[in-house]
């Protein structure tokens, strides 16, 4: 009964993320739909339009994000992102959704989404969440949430989710925006192609250049 009790809370409380996220960030449609299509060689802000007359139900549709994603990683985590990429008649809308899963302790890293603000909710687990606000407070704002529990981390700061339950943990986001980019930190800065200088990264980081070059060579690996 609790179980079936937490899935109709998840299933009410993407319903509500959606109807949140009618005012979108990206450019407001000017027809009914403009579903995606990859194939004219130009390149434009987001994505050409079909031909509505092609239009399916298929353009709409994702199936299956209700099956577990395998967590056997390094971090223990797994983003299922359904964004323009996966749903075609997506594009315009200024919507996508996410649904994370954890292993016991597994950890989504400090991230941020440069253009879309989040809004998530537990289904299972207990997630130790937070984000950062800008320069030059740079207050950390934490937070434990439970199943039925929502946070919102504001466009483009950097934040986290980190299941602090010895059991798996799911949670389910909203974000405005057709496709919300991702700069994962840590990645973004040791793994970058080609590497930053590591004396850029010694006097910023304040570390010894050799701990600086051993980052870069292990996430140079991961990314």
């Amino acid at each position: 009964m609790m179980k079936m009790g937490v899935h109709t809370l998840a299933t009410i409380a993407i319903l509500v993320l959606a109807l949140s996220l009618t005012y979108a960030s990206d450019p407001s449609p000017l027809q009914d739909f403009c579903v995606a299509t990859n194939d004219p060689a130009l390149f434009v802000n987001g994505k050409f339009c079909r031909d509505p007359m092609l239009a399916t139900a298929n353009d709409f549709f994702f199936p299956g994000l209700n099956i577990p994603r395998s967590t056997a990683n390094p971090l223990g985590s797994n983003v299922t992102l359904l964004n323009v990429d996966k749903i075609a008649g997506l594009n315009t809308l200024g919507i996508s959704l996410a649904r994370i899963d954890f292993a016991p302790y597994g950890l989504n890293p400090p991230h941020t989404h440069p253009r879309a603000t989040e809004i998530l909710v537990v289904v299972e687990g207990i997630i130790y969440v937070g984000f950062v606000s800008s320069n030059p407070a740079n207050r950390l704002f934490t937070k434990i949430l439970y199943p039925g529990d929502v946070f919102v981390f504001p466009e483009g700061l950097i934040h986290f989710q980190f299941n602090v339950a010895n059991t798996t943990g799911v949670t389910f986001s909203g974000l405005n925006s057709q496709n919300p980019g991702l700069i994962v930190i840590a990645n973004n800065v040791f793994g970058s192609t080609p590497p930053i200088s590591p004396d850029v990264l010694t006097k910023a980081f304040k570390l010894d250049k050799n701990v600086i070059e051993f980052l870069q060579k292990e996430f140079s690996m991961t990314t």
